[in-house]
């Protein structure tokens, strides 16, 4: 069977797809640029890589390989940053998987292409039009337009899957810090917060990722990806604490004043993600792709907490 190759084969989700691919019996390949066993470490995604000699007998590419949203940036130029490694390094892989005859290239995205909140009852969805807002949800859209050009071009497939936040085992950020918080058995302060978000856990995005590598219907398209089931910040707090045997304990704060503490502390787009919506409709990656999340969100919330 020829191999699928996945680039960001030892961060939090490459790390979860290999394995999965193990389990399958799948013939894969996987690169880093970190030393890990059983992936080929590569010094870097730029133009200096020749992928040519990598490529010989895969059949699908998962690119995972990304500079991923920081909190704090650091960079003179973030767009440009975002650009070199999210465009340029992309598209040096999927031209020299043209030339390879790779069969089809799946683009892990992001749901921030579609934009950085829903209002309610307004889910997004893979075909409205995208409203990227910061330098890293830009670099996404850009690459996935010259993603679908080169396509077009070569006649090489082209599968994009924009995720919401994943989690599971090695999270980090806002949902490691809400896994801590329900640990410790402190009370939720965001009872009175009546959002409603879209997650995805790792496992089930990984399924999806298999999924789209050879399915007929994928070509070509975006399809967003979550565990099906959206949660309050307070319904996710409060299952994560049930998870962690604790018992869920509430004190209502305010969002205003949610948002005052996010501004005091510096912590403002942090905050703004605990008290806003969003949320993403996953009906047209079921429908043609005849597929369903194949953990629930209640089973995947507990075995993160375990």
């Amino acid at each position: 069977m020829a191999a699928v190759v996945v680039t960001g084969a030892s961060g939090f989700v490459g790390s979860s797809l290999m394995k999965e691919l193990r389990l399958r019996d799948i013939s894969s390949k996987g690169f880093s640029r970190t030393q890990s066993h059983h992936l080929i470490q590569i010094p870097s995604y730029n133009s200096d890589v020749d992928w040519d000699p990598h490529l010989h007998g895969a059949s699908a590419i998962i690119h995972l390989a990304a500079r991923v949203h920081v909190m704090t940036e650091r960079a003179s130029d973030p767009l440009l940053e975002f650009r070199q490694a999210n465009v340029d390094a992309t598209m040096h892989l999927a031209r020299a998987a043209a030339r390879a005859g790779v069969r089809r290239f799946v683009f892990v995205s992001t749901i921030k292409v579609n934009g950085e909140r829903t209002l309610p009852g307004r889910p997004f969805t893979a075909d409205d039009p995208p409203r990227p807002q910061g330098p890293y949800s830009i670099s996404k859209a850009e690459a996935e337009a010259a993603l679908f050009a080169l396509g077009r071009e070569t006649g090489m497939d082209i599968t994009i899957i924009r995720p919401p936040l994943v989690y599971g085992p090695g999270v980090r950020g806002n949902f490691r810090s809400l896994m801590k918080w329900a640990a410790s058995g402190a009370p939720s302060i965001f009872s009175a917060v009546h959002n409603r978000r879209s997650f995805v856990h790792v496992s089930n995005l990984c399924d999806l990722l298999i999924t789209v590598t050879d399915h007929p219907k994928a070509a070509n398209k975006v399809f967003l990806v979550s565990d099906g089931c959206d949660l309050s910040t307070d319904e996710l707090l409060t299952q994560l604490t049930a998870a962690a045997d604790r018992l869920p304990r509430s004190l209502p704060v305010p969002p205003v004043l949610i948002r005052a503490l996010g501004r005091f502390t510096g912590r403002s787009e942090a905050v703004a993600r605990l008290v806003e919506d969003l949320q993403v409709d996953i009906t047209k990656t079921c429908g043609t792709l005849d597929w369903t999340p194949p953990i629930t969100a209640a089973d995947a919330l507990t075995l993160s907490m375990r």
